[in-house]
């Protein structure tokens, strides 16, 4: 397998964070899922290693139907593996976590509650003290930048805006870690741009472990510490490639600079891709 990208590893090996020398968060160990679909087997994702060390963006490519969404869902607890084990913060997923956040591709925000009051519903589902979660709430809306929109409805929103709320609500209980299923796969390529930045920026002052899975590669490298190349089902890690570029990012001028263009090359590769992971 070519080697051409600094930091590169083969399938079947684990570069975690053991090897970067920080506790991990998040420890994927030789996991399997198999499911029964029209009268035989189906392996969705088959010995699959991975460690997110505490603060990392991780970023999660790979062919439609290989198991991207089928990982998030087994660091949420919303899926048993066939086989291997999954730990956060050191214990056992073995059911649904209240410890993590989750955005998907659809905002799925409530058409007849503000901004607010949507992001506000995570506190009422947990019981957060209501002096807390409003204080945590103004501080989120201040940070992605939806001051003025906060008693707006919904449909008075952008789908960018959408998404702001989305994730605000995801991150008012302060998880360890947030997991983000293709969450601007919806979006215009402009708008899609701009919450890049911002999702870039809002996770460097927030320190929060993210896991992000996308189908696209530009997005992938831009966002991330390392990303997670898997293959056609059944998914396993075919490599693991380390980003190196500089931690505040601009977006033109990231896209310019060489690790930029030789991460995203090899990612096409082991894709077989055009302009896309799909």
């Amino acid at each position: 397998m070519n080697d051409s990208v600094t930091g590169t590893v083969k399938a079947g090996t684990a570069l975690g964070a053991g090897a970067r020398g920080t506790a991990a968060v998040v420890e994927i160990r030789d996991v399997a899922v198999r499911f029964r679909a029209k009268k035989r087997e189906v392996t969705a994702l088959r010995d699959v290693s991975l460690d997110v060390a505490a603060g990392e963006f991780v970023s999660i490519v790979g062919p439609s139907g290989c198991g991207k969404s089928t990982l998030l869902k087994l660091v949420s607890g919303l899926l048993k593996p066939s086989a291997g084990s999954v730990r956060l913060q050191g214990d056992p997923v073995n059911g649904p976590r209240s410890d993590i956040g989750y955005v998907f591709q659809r905002a799925a925000l409530l058409e007849w509650r503000s901004a607010r009051r949507n992001i506000l519903l995570q506190a009422e589902m947990r019981g957060m003290p209501s002096g807390e979660a409003r204080r945590r709430a103004d501080e989120l809306i201040e940070l992605t930048g939806l001051n003025g929109f906060e008693d707006a409805l919904p449909h008075e929103l952008s789908g960018g805006m959408q998404q702001r709320v989305a994730l605000c609500r995801a991150l008012l209980h302060r998880p360890p870690v947030l997991l983000m299923d293709e969450p601007f796969g919806a979006l215009d390529a402009l708008t899609r741009e701009q919450m890049n930045v911002e999702l870039h920026r809002i996770w460097r002052e927030t320190g929060t472990t993210v896991l992000l899975v996308t189908h696209s590669i530009a997005e992938s490298v831009y966002l991330a510490n390392r990303v997670v190349v898997m293959s056609a089902r059944p998914g396993t890690i075919a490599e693991l490639i380390e980003v190196d570029l500089p931690a505040e990012r601009d977006y033109a001028a990231t896209m310019a600079l060489p690790p930029f263009a030789s991460a995203t090359t090899r990612i096409r590769e082991l894709l077989g891709a055009g302009s896309s992971a799909d």
